[in-house]
């Protein structure tokens, strides 16, 4: 995975990546699960936006199949969409 300045600058919303940026180890895990999906965006060549970023957690969301995980994907999910609510 990239590092996590590479992925936070990646993010197009600067307000979702400060928000995950300044969290410290509160939201370890929920960064790590942001980190790999913008990872995947980023490699696929697809922009790193809001909409890229929760369809590749809803894709993690339903391919997993550990409780715990899809637990963490749905709580980084929330965050998201919480950040996204006035671009729709």
């Amino acid at each position: 995975m990239l590092e996590d300045t590479t992925i936070h600058n990646a993010i197009a919303d600067k307000a979702l990546s400060s928000y995950f940026r300044s969290s410290g180890n509160l939201l370890e895990e929920e960064s790590a699960v942001l980190g790999q999906a913008v990872t995947n965006l980023m490699l696929s060549g697809d922009n790193v936006n809001n909409k890229n970023i929760i369809l590749s957690l809803i894709h993690s969301l339903e391919t997993t199949s550990d409780i715990l995980k899809a637990d963490v994907i749905r709580k980084t999910l929330e965050i998201v969409l919480r950040y996204t609510a006035d671009d729709m």
